[in-house]
């Protein structure tokens, strides 16, 4: 088999990724959670800085609808909006990690300092 058609299958899958993770969002939304566990609507909005109301629903909506996300409403007063990892988006725990380390990298070489 020559190399081009081996790599055809991951290729495909990156594609396949980047149709569920990809555009401005969905890593950051998705991060957020990583790292605070539950997050209410307004609390993903503070820590996301540019987006907007309109948006963040698009993208939780999204994301629940790829089973990485899982939204509860709380029985209180007003009614609240709880959003987390479903076990399935658990497992992009360590993808964001290692995206995390590069961007500290990145920076890094971008601005000099490595």
């Amino acid at each position: 088999m020559t190399e081009s058609v081996c790599h055809k299958k991951e290729i495909i899958a990156i594609h396949d990724t980047m149709d569920v993770l990809g555009g401005k969002w969905k890593i950051s939304v998705i991060s957020t959670m990583c790292y605070y566990n539950q997050r209410r609507f307004t609390d993903i909005l503070n820590d996301l800085n540019g987006i907007s109301n309109k948006q963040l629903s698009k993208e939780l909506k999204e994301l629940e609808q790829n089973k990485l996300i899982k939204r509860t409403v709380l029985d209180t007063q007003p009614i609240s909006v709880q959003y987390n990892l479903t076990e399935y988006g658990l497992s992009l725990r360590s993808l964001i990690n290692d995206l995390a380390d590069w961007g500290v990298k990145h920076r890094q070489v971008i601005i000099g300092n490595k």
